[in-house]
């Protein structure tokens, strides 16, 4: 790769790779996404470059990186220019994007983001930093007075390095400058994450000006959104089969899966992308998708993790490749959709999951999903448990899922091979799970875990019996055999 040219121009490109299919210098910056990571560029720069091919518009990216400066020094040379792979049992397929203009870095250049925050050509600023880089409390929804960025940001509210002290200096600058707001987007994974990122937002702009706060309450738009891309890590395979595909040298290429999906509130008051025209669905609630993919998707991913890991699967496509896992996956999305609102297509949604937790090219650790247990079994598996149990319908899929959880909260294989748990409540879990054999105590310790359970579940003999039952299999057969017994019973 190094006697190839660096990836620059799109008359560089040598190889029939498939180039954006609109002229780059004819359209215009109006958004400014904060976070220019490997998801980012896998998914809402491909949405937005394939909605400029396809209705125009003045809707290129400044992107901003927040504390690294390496995907600047990748994508500022090949001005912004990137290969997107998409692997799937098929093969390969590449694609440029175009849509990224170029990236600032808030460690260098400080006064360059809010410079183009403020410019009245943005009408969007999206963002993706991941729930920890935000300084939010997802317990009283305000700011985190202990994070470092807030604490920065505060001590010189108008030189901000943060995402809260960024958008509220850069909304504050508008106002002054009778700028309209731009729509705050929020791409991250969190549920409801418009309306966390607003209250957000208007703490700390209450610590700095209740005017502000008030104002921005008032004027500022922040539509819900959901996601969804697996985008592994660039390696060097990356790279060499980005420069076979393009007869450059791209060091900002990134891989995904061929499934991708944006859910949107539709709530845009200074415009957006025909983002609708290629593929994202514009709805007037966000919320029963995020509780379709929260059930169906991460429910039966946590399912797979603890039952996959337990039974010797490294990856989430060796628990499709097993016929018996591969029928619970079936089974616990059938029993996930009962509990979901009318309206969403899940026989659908169903169908595509499944081909993508097969997919051989994507490498998704089972270990890796079964991380911080104790934060994701409310959402996904004991919400949903518990109304199917005041529905009176089958919680044996809940109960298996929860009981390979517990099993899992053991520490150890059924060899005996030890493994941390990886959970913020690991040291409380192994304390009240030490010296219980039995699958009757081990339930009840688990299930006495404080703040975990809901009340409702913990009351009922049946749930209680039937995760008892669960787990006692496993441990007295092994996570194999509970695996096919299970299966056996979801078939009969």
């Amino acid at each position: 790769m190094a006697s190839l040219p660096r990836l620059a121009s799109l008359h560089q490109i040598t190889e029939p790779v498939t180039r954006p299919a609109y002229n780059l210098a004819e359209h215009g910056v109006g958004i400014v996404h904060l976070g220019v990571g490997a998801f980012h560029r896998a998914h809402v720069a491909d949405y937005c470059d394939q909605a400029l091919a396809k209705s125009g518009g003045d809707w290129r990216i400044q992107g901003v990186s927040l504390r690294s400066t390496t995907v600047a020094d990748q994508l500022n040379p090949q001005n912004g220019l990137y290969t997107l792979l998409v692997r799937d049992a098929a093969g390969l397929q590449g694609r440029v994007i175009g849509a990224i203009q170029s990236v600032l870095t808030a460690a260098r250049e400080k006064a360059d983001v809010l410079k183009a925050m403020t410019n009245p050509e943005i009408r969007i600023v999206t963002i993706t930093v991941t729930e920890k880089a935000y300084g939010i409390s997802r317990e009283t929804g305000g700011v985190d007075m202990a994070h470092p960025a807030v604490i920065a940001d505060l001590a010189a509210p108008e030189a901000p390095g943060g995402v809260l002290g960024l958008l509220t200096e850069a909304l504050r600058q508008r106002r002054a400058a009778g700028t309209p707001p731009f729509t705050v987007l929020c791409c991250d994974n969190l549920p409801a994450n418009g309306t966390l990122l607003r209250q957000g937002v208007t703490s700390f702009a209450g610590h700095v000006d209740p005017d502000l706060a008030a104002w921005i309450e008032g004027n500022v738009a922040f539509p819900c959104s959901m996601v969804d891309r697996i985008t592994p890590a660039s390696t060097e395979t990356t790279l060499q089969d980005a420069a076979r595909l393009t007869g450059c040298a791209d060091h900002a290429a990134v891989e995904t899966e061929p499934f991708s999906q944006w859910v949107i509130e539709d709530t845009f008051p200074q415009g957006r992308p025909a983002l609708e025209e290629v593929g994202a669905e514009l709805v007037g609630d966000v919320a029963p998708f995020e509780q379709m993919k929260l059930r169906m998707l991460n429910g039966s991913h946590s399912m797979m993790a603890y039952a996959g890991f337990l039974s010797g699967k490294t990856f989430i496509r060796d628990v499709m490749a097993d016929e018996a896992l591969q029928a619970l996956v079936g089974q616990h999305m059938r029993a996930a959709s009962k509990t979901l609102p009318p309206g969403l297509d899940t026989e659908a949604y169903a169908s595509a999951l499944m081909a993508r937790f097969a997919n051989p090219a994507i490498a998704h650790e089972t270990y890796q999903i079964a991380m911080d247990g104790t934060q994701k079994l409310p959402q996904r598996l004991l919400a949903p448990a518990h109304e199917t149990l005041r529905a009176n319908a089958d919680i044996g899929p809940f109960a298996f899922a929860v009981a390979a959880w517990m099993r899992y909260c053991l520490g150890r294989r059924d060899d005996g091979e030890a493994y941390p748990l990886r959970d913020p409540r690991e040291s409380e879990i192994a304390t009240i799970v030490s010296g219980k054999s039995t699958a009757s105590d081990i339930a009840d310790a688990l299930h006495d875990l404080p703040g975990l359970f809901p009340a409702a579940l913990t009351a009922s003999p049946v749930w209680r019996d039937a995760v008892t039952t669960a787990l006692a299999r496993m441990l007295e057969e092994g996570m194999s055999a509970a695996i096919s017994a299970q299966a056996r019973a979801s078939s009969g």
